[in-house]
């Protein structure tokens, strides 16, 4: 009988290519068994289903875990993912906490989250203020799909609309959030983005800057008076992207990830709060 110690030891030594192997391999047998990872830590010299010899077989050819189990956490939610869908990364944490600070005396009203995919930011914003309620946009129908699966969370109060950024809705918010496309057209990366998650919502242009200057032209109408915008961005942008807000009346100030590097960019219109 293999138990689940050696056969995560022979998993992990596959998943070299991997920045977690290990966790990788944790993950894959704790889905394969039924159970939560914490539960199979405790018992290592239980069997191994058959079935995990084919999630190990889709992991080394670089498929990403959370395709293969079908979902993936995010600050305290465990979100339904798949192909189609952009696969929530901790680094857009940081705009969750920059949420948190700007509005820690009062919590916004409304939100409208731009480019929604599974609707990481959004209900994630939901979860955390019990009474606010938000629309998230998305042009994939694919992606759509996986966030009103997960809408469940919100319990009403979250509407799902596909289209074309703010083109898809009216009125102004209290906050805006986006985690747009911001890879530049050509960039190489790891096989299991560049093979697995969709195009559309990674590369945007040859600077990675398109969607930006689409958002920047948008973000007056949408956003309320005293409201406030929250963007991701690329390591690297910050100067461009603040500029685009910029030259549309706001005010910029910058968040940084866990690895002190530029993440999220917090726009008001000047003079606002």
């Amino acid at each position: 009988m293999t138990t689940a110690r050696q056969a995560l030891a022979v998993a992990t030594a596959r998943f070299g290519f991997s920045a977690t192997p290990r966790l990788d391999a944790e993950l894959l047998l704790a889905h394969a068994l039924g159970i939560e990872r914490s539960v199979l830590l405790l018992d290592l010299d239980r069997a191994v289903p058959a079935a995990f010899a084919a999630l190990v077989e889709r992991r080394a050819a670089h498929e990403p875990v959370a395709y293969i189990t079908g979902s993936r956490g995010f600050w305290t939610l465990d979100l339904a993912v798949g192909p189609g869908a952009l696969i929530p990364r901790a680094d857009s944490e940081t705009l969750i906490e920059a949420a948190i600070a700007h509005f820690a005396d009062r919590p916004p009203t409304t939100i409208l989250d731009l480019g929604t995919g599974p609707g990481t930011l959004l209900l994630t914003l939901l979860d955390i203020w019990p009474d606010v309620r938000g629309i998230g946009v998305d042009r994939s129908a694919a992606a759509l799909g996986y966030a009103r699966r997960n809408a469940t969370i919100a319990g009403g109060r979250a509407m799902l609309v596909q289209g074309d950024w703010a083109t898809a809705v009216a009125g102004r918010f209290d906050l805006v959030v986006a985690n747009p496309p911001y890879i530049a057209t050509g960039a190489t990366l790891p096989p299991e983005v560049a093979g697995f998650e969709p195009a559309a919502a990674l590369f945007a242009g040859p600077e990675g800057l398109d969607d930006y200057r689409r958002l920047a032209a948008m973000l007056r109408a949408c956003v309320a008076p005293t409201g406030a915008v929250l963007l991701e961005i690329g390591f690297d942008q910050a100067d461009a992207v603040g500029a685009l807000l910029a030259e549309q009346g706001f005010a910029t100030r910058l968040h940084h990830d866990l690895g002190g590097n530029p993440r999220v960019v917090l726009a008001v219109a000047r003079g606002g709060a």
